[in-house]
């Protein structure tokens, strides 16, 4: 906090205009501490680090001055708003800028936008609902992630589960349930590796996800959730089944899952897109066992429409009085990294603009084509929902119960309706 303040406060004796940037994803100045080449760099510290290097390289008349905090970040930012010294900019998950916009904490950025050349129309349409609310953009949408279905192919196949050089992937619950019998009685191995222990966003994203899918409006309104009803209990019983039935692993934390994916233990595991440039070196190491065995795809269609619930990363320019070389440096800065999107979405990722989704270059990386539909599939949660992260941690903890059989399915749900109602009567 103190080297926030200080870095904040400080006058500046080389005549640049210094923004005060505050972000996760890591640190690795060891690595990438004097790179500016971006073509170069791989992972999300490795990435934006060299592209904010880059930044100040092209322009030398501003300095962006970069704090790098744990993830997520928030009780730094708002340790730094009460005490009125907020950064510059700051990434955000763009289901936590409305805890923030609702107090006027962040500042709508479409004049940013405007002075950078940036029409919102750009945006594919999960990024703009993401970033979207209260009648106005309040951040710069970076990125959209979300589930996915990574598959190990060579189990697949040995399941007799694969068709044209691709997995044959389910279109109903029942599709799926068959699918896992026949795979663990082929494999002797479980079709779903599952991280059902400490991982509430697992079951969150499941719920959430298939609940949208059967036409559930998950919140009637910005104040209450609505989960104990005849679809959020069909959604949960279907995946209590799954676990009676041990149709996916049982009892693994993320590190567990993770672990057995890589070292061919099961046949899918649900997880995000921040995974799939780990998966995919793995899919290219000889000797590994997802040696040119890697598959992956955004959750199936099981019910109703095909909609999957997704989030995603994005800038927002904290309330704070500026000069305007200040402002047009902000502006340069959005303009800078909507041009580099294509950068950025080489972690895994999905663009958060239209363009590059459409990019041959894009469409080239490894897998895009294949997962590109979450794009368009994606749903966020409604953006003038607050306090969206400790929702999901409520209600994963609650589906998980549910899901494992720790609580009843219809108990699970009502307490976690009531848990997330009383957070909301909290929010003014």
């Amino acid at each position: 906090m103190l080297f926030a303040m200080l870095l904040g406060s400080c006058a500046k004796g080389d005549g640049k205009t210094h923004i005060y940037l505050q972000r996760f994803f890591g640190e690795c100045g060891a690595e990438y501490g004097g790179s500016t080449d971006v073509a170069k760099a791989e992972g999300e510290c490795g990435i934006i680090t060299t592209m904010i290097n880059r930044f100040n390289a092209e322009n030398p008349d501003v300095q962006i001055d970069v704090n790098v905090v744990a993830w997520p970040g928030y009780p730094q930012l708002t340790a730094q708003v009460a005490a009125r010294d907020p950064p510059d900019l700051v990434t955000m998950h763009e289901g936590v800028i409305s805890d923030y916009a609702a107090k006027g904490l962040v500042e709508p950025v479409e004049g940013y936008l405007r002075a950078a050349g940036i029409s919102p129309d750009g945006f594919t349409e999960a990024a703009r609902q993401g970033v979207s609310m209260y009648g106005q953009i309040y951040a710069l949408p970076w990125d959209t992630h979300g589930g996915l279905f990574h598959v190990n192919t060579a189990l697949f196949a040995k399941a007799g589960l694969m068709r044209g050089g691709k997995p044959v992937l389910p279109n109903t619950t029942e599709e799926l349930v068959a699918q896992a019998r026949q795979f663990e009685q082929r494999t002797g191995k479980p079709y779903l590796i599952q991280s059902n222990v400490g991982d509430p966003a697992f079951a969150a994203r499941n719920l959430y996800t298939y609940m949208m899918a059967n036409g559930a409006v998950l919140f009637p309104d910005a104040h209450h959730i609505k989960l104990n009803t005849p679809i959020g209990i069909q959604v949960a019983t279907f995946f209590r089944r799954i676990n009676a039935e041990k149709l996916g692993s049982q009892n693994m934390d993320t590190p567990g899952a993770i672990a057995a994916f890589v070292s061919g233990e099961g046949g899918i595991y649900p997880t995000g897109t921040w995974m799939i440039g780990s998966f995919e070196q793995e899919a290219t190491t000889p000797g590994r066992p997802l040696y040119k065995n890697y598959a992956v795809y955004p959750y199936p269609r099981l019910w109703g429409e095909h909609v999957e619930f997704v989030s995603g990363h994005s800038w927002v320019v904290p309330t704070r009085k500026r000069t305007p070389q200040q402002r047009d440096a902000i502006a340069r800065f959005f303009k800078f990294m909507a041009a580099h999107n294509y950068d950025w979405v080489r972690t895994g990722h999905l663009p958060a603009f239209k363009a590059v989704l459409d990019d041959p270059r894009f469409k080239a990386l490894p897998h895009r084509a294949d997962i590109a539909p979450l794009a368009s599939i994606g749903r966020p949660l409604p953006s003038n929902v607050q306090r969206q992260n400790a929702i999901e941690g409520i209600v994963g903890e609650e589906a998980a119960a549910a899901f494992t059989g720790q609580k009843s399915i219809p108990q699970a749900l009502a307490q976690a309706e009531h848990r997330v109602n009383d957070l909301l009567g909290q929010v003014d």
